[in-house]
């Protein structure tokens, strides 16, 4: 609930560009989900871009459109989901292990 809420409260300045930090961390897969929706809504609706900063896998494939991979604190990789999650590369294949 409180995370809809600071949603809400971020809509309200009428934002171009959102950013989400760990935005399903500790929720579970059902309220996770609602919140994924909830954030391509907002894209959609408002016309806002993300920056979504996660360890979630799941949230990523779902809602991205182009990720960066971030190793040791460089920009490692850049692409769309599928093209990563294929990578050839041993850093990349390790992201994407289930």
């Amino acid at each position: 609930m409180k995370r809809r809420i600071a949603l809400a409260r971020t809509l309200i300045l009428q934002p171009k560009i959102i950013l989400y930090d760990e935005p399903t961390s500790g929720l579970d897969p059902i309220t996770a989900k609602e919140i994924i929706l909830l954030m391509q809504d907002i894209q959609k609706k408002y016309g806002t871009s993300s920056l979504i900063i996660t360890h979630d896998v799941d949230c990523a494939r779902v809602i991205s459109e182009r990720m960066i991979l971030l190793i040791d604190g460089i920009n490692y990789a850049v692409g769309t989901f599928s093209e990563l999650s294929s990578s050839k590369d041993p850093k990349v294949k390790a992201f994407f292990k289930h």
